[in-house]
């Protein structure tokens, strides 16, 4: 069961959220706040799996409340849920530790599928977001990937887990992230949400 927080200060969408998560079998709110300050508090006292989080919050905004957030349930995961996609918002929300960053009018399948995928230890960005770290992280270089490194990297896109791309390939996860360390060196990636985003710009996917 994944235990979710929902932040998001308008109640609509953030009872609609609710509604439309509970009806995943394998779902359970753990919350909802309608401030970063309400969401800490709750984060705290029920250790959500993963936190999907608006950005424009009353107060402290959801950049600034992350790395709060992350100390008060440190287990926790936050997808970011927002209308905006400026390169200052997308960029702020990845390095502050977001794992997947959705805009509002998402399918609720595509919501559900980036809710597990981040959950199981990958990462979502939409299409428009990817492009918008491309071109933030600068020019890919130009070394190759393996084709080893692209068989784990397209399972790291489909939001699989290091345990999970090691079952999956039948080897070990200590070599899993050997080959994801290779990879993000080689195209000058920070973190896995940048790799894929980079690849994808790269059609290496």
């Amino acid at each position: 069961m994944i235990r979710i927080l929902v932040v998001d200060d308008h109640p609509i969408v953030r009872q609609g959220l609710v509604a439309v998560l509970e009806d995943q079998e394998d779902f359970q709110i753990a919350g909802a706040a309608g401030s970063a300050e309400e969401a800490i508090e709750l984060a705290g006292r029920q250790a959500p799996d993963v936190v999907l989080l608006d950005l424009e919050l009353p107060g402290m905004d959801g950049v600034e409340a992350m790395p709060r957030l992350a100390a008060a349930a440190p287990g926790a995961r936050v997808i970011v849920f927002t209308a905006y996609d400026t390169d200052e918002r997308v960029m702020g929300a990845i390095k502050a530790g977001a794992k997947g960053y959705l805009l509002k009018g998402a399918a609720a399948e595509e919501i559900a599928h980036a809710i597990r995928g981040v959950h199981a230890g990958g990462s979502h960005l939409t299409p428009r977001v990817a492009a918008k770290v491309v071109a933030a992280v600068g020019a890919p270089r130009r070394t190759g990937l393996t084709a080893r490194e692209r068989e784990v990297l397209r399972l790291v896109a489909d939001g699989r887990s290091t345990k999970q791309i090691a079952r999956s390939l039948s080897i070990t996860e200590r070599t899993v992230k050997f080959h994801i360390a290779s990879v993000m060196n080689k195209l000058g990636a920070d973190n896995r949400a940048q790799a894929v985003a980079l690849a994808t710009r790269r059609s290496l996917l």
